[in-house]
């Protein structure tokens, strides 16, 4: 794992961006996003039990795996947006990125690879990309039934119980 702050420049947003201002796991702990390196899914399994996660799926992003639909999907994961429940992903194959804002509403670029588990907050702005290379494939761990619904960044959500909660934690 890599975290830096995203150089904002035009380009392909799979590019790394990458600046020379490094944070460290604890500055993203600062801002509710936890990082793990777990090289055996029995740790993640371990993790999965400690934390409440009962549901789990697989993913592949890729245009192998996606066919004709992987432009547009990578595009929309890169919209940013926040969740009502924790993002929890476990890098099992390839490298992308998620971006997360910081408390100066700056983007911190995360970049994941092979046996790297990412948390996000409820309510935390992100977004995602694969790297260069177009391929990732993440085991989602769910609390409950696996959801997925991205809520894009707006003026509403201010008021949204769970982007109240972050900002109150994390940012205030």
């Amino acid at each position: 794992m890599k975290a830096y702050l995203y150089d904002n420049l035009p380009g392909d947003q799979r590019l790394p961006h990458l600046t020379s201002s490094l944070l460290s796991p604890s500055d993203l702990e600062a801002l509710g996003v936890l990082y793990f390196q777990i090289p055996t899914v029995a740790g993640v399994d371990a993790l999965a039990a400690e934390r409440g996660y009962r549901n789990r799926d697989e993913i592949t992003v890729s245009p192998d795996a996606m066919g004709a639909v992987y432009e547009d999907k990578v595009k929309s994961f890169f919209a940013e947006h926040l969740h009502e429940d924790e993002e929890i992903r476990y890098v099992r194959g390839g490298r992308g990125y998620f971006d997360v804002r910081d408390k100066g509403d700056q983007w911190v670029r995360i970049a994941l690879e092979k046996d790297d588990l990412i948390i996000l907050p409820a309510g935390i702005y992100h977004r995602f990309t694969t790297d260069e290379t177009n391929f990732i494939q993440a085991m989602r761990l769910f609390k409950d039934e696996p959801k997925w619904t991205p809520l894009n960044r707006s003026e509403d959500l201010d008021t949204n119980q769970h982007r109240k909660e972050y900002v109150s934690e994390f940012l205030g």
